[in-house]
């Protein structure tokens, strides 16, 4: 049976919810077109960075673009943005977008949802002849998810500036392409992407809509949600090391296992992030253990704590506590443990003024909101360093995201559109 991720969509769609200029119908079809580009045996996305199906499905969503009547501009990292010209041009102009590649064998939501949300507010301004007074740009970013060489949010630095060329130069994929390579395969260039920052006078603020990949709005039978702040990561390199032994003629009195130690560390993390902030969080997904033998204790042991939180000053209070609860575990059990930063991302919290704003949209619709953190990164994060930005979750089911089986109704997507356009014309567009 044909892939057909439009007929899925539109099963349980309420048609009442196409008014106002914005048709479910459209959004469900292209995100069903997009869904085509990059598709897995398991009916999942393969779309990554700088790879010729993120160029393909910039292409086809540039297609789009300029039947809509936008004026279409890509900068040296590969940026797409259409223009829709306001009725005072020289006015700093409102971007919204997100980014159409995925991870490996990811889902279908996460990015298009973001760019096609924010293309079906200018189809529904052309529906019914409305300019805004403020230009306004549909952005597509480059590399969101950075699956490929492990380091995301590359469109966005790009333009914001927030990239080191020594590190963005030494990135090599799994097939030992260089990412000077990979963006000449896709008609880019180094020295393009090196000089694709934007004068940020020119923009006003930026909005973002995403799926939550998480449950609270699920558990709160709500269809969107408003971002309250965007964590920021902060990675911990752990290791603790002791002395490796054959584990039958080690008496347990004279060893120094730093598993042990790694352990009761690990356990520990857990019950910190409450210590700082309701929105603290802390985790454990890598470990290396050598030498790593069934028969042997052992020597050392290698981790990395990923510690996030909204706000930077709790963000910081964690990683503190983590460092101390490592140093006296290492006591505890008589090994050494040395401990480096090698990430820091500066977290954004969504200003108080545009939530608020955000929740009068809400009311105004008829609709019921909820304020949420995201623990993961986004495109918002990186340009909310420089200037404002709102975001608007979407209602993932069970919370399942970056798998084929990530899901947002078209009900829920719909309505998430009508609060973008509204809260556009309403609040930010002034």
């Amino acid at each position: 049976m044909e892939w057909n991720l439009y007929a899925q969509l539109m099963e349980e769609y309420d048609s009442s919810l196409t008014y106002d200029g914005i048709d479910g119908e459209r959004l469900a079809s292209r995100l069903h077109a997009i869904s085509k580009i990059g598709l897995t045996p398991d009916g999942g996305s393969q779309r990554p960075g700088f790879s010729k199906e993120e160029k393909q499905a910039k292409a086809l969503v540039k297609q789009w673009m300029s039947e809509a009547g936008l004026t279409i501009t890509e900068d040296g990292a590969g940026n797409v943005f259409g223009r829709l010209e306001g009725k005072q041009p020289g006015l700093p102009a409102v971007l919204s977008g997100s980014h159409v590649d995925s991870v490996p064998n990811g889902g279908h939501f996460d990015g298009p949802l973001g760019v096609l949300s924010s293309l079906e507010v200018v189809e529904a301004w052309n529906e019914r002849g409305y300019q805004p007074e403020r230009s306004y740009e549909v952005v597509i970013f480059s590399d969101e998810e950075g699956a490929r060489f492990n380091n995301g949010l590359t469109g966005s630095r790009a333009m914001t500036g927030e990239v080191d060329r020594e590190i963005q130069e030494g990135l090599v994929d799994q097939n030992d392409v260089s990412f000077g390579e990979a963006l000449k395969e896709v008609g880019l260039s180094s020295e393009g992407f090196f000089n694709a920052k934007r004068n940020l006078d020119e923009v006003s603020h930026f909005v973002e809509v995403h799926i939550e990949q998480g449950r609270i709005l699920e558990q709160k039978n709500l269809p969107a949600g408003i971002v309250s702040g965007i964590a920021g990561p902060s990675w911990l390199e752990i290791t603790f090391e002791g002395t490796a032994g054959h584990a039958g003629n080690t008496p347990m009195t004279e060893r120094r296992d730093p598993l042990v130690a790694a352990g009761e560390f690990v356990s520990n993390i857990h019950y910190l992030p409450k210590e700082v902030s309701r929105t603290a969080v802390a985790t454990v997904g890598k470990l290396n253990v050598q030498p790593n033998g069934a028969n042997v204790i052992a020597g050392k042991v290698h981790l990395i704590v990923d510690i996030r939180d909204i706000y930077e000053d709790t963000r910081d209070q964690l990683v503190e506590l983590v460092t101390q609860q490592a140093d006296r575990i290492a006591d505890k059990y008589g090994v050494t443990m040395e401990g480096k930063q090698i990430l820091k991302v500066a977290p954004v919290p969504i200003a108080p003024k545009y939530t608020d704003l955000l929740q009068h949209t809400f009311n105004n619709l008829g609709m019921d909101s909820h304020l949420l953190p995201s623990g993961a990164g986004h495109d918002a994060l990186i340009v909310g360093h420089q200037i404002p930005v709102s975001m608007l979750f979407v209602r993932s089911k069970d919370g399942i995201s970056h798998t084929p089986e990530e899901w947002s109704s078209l009900n829920d997507c719909v309505q998430t559109v009508h609060v973008l356009k509204r809260y556009i014309e309403t609040h930010i567009n002034q």
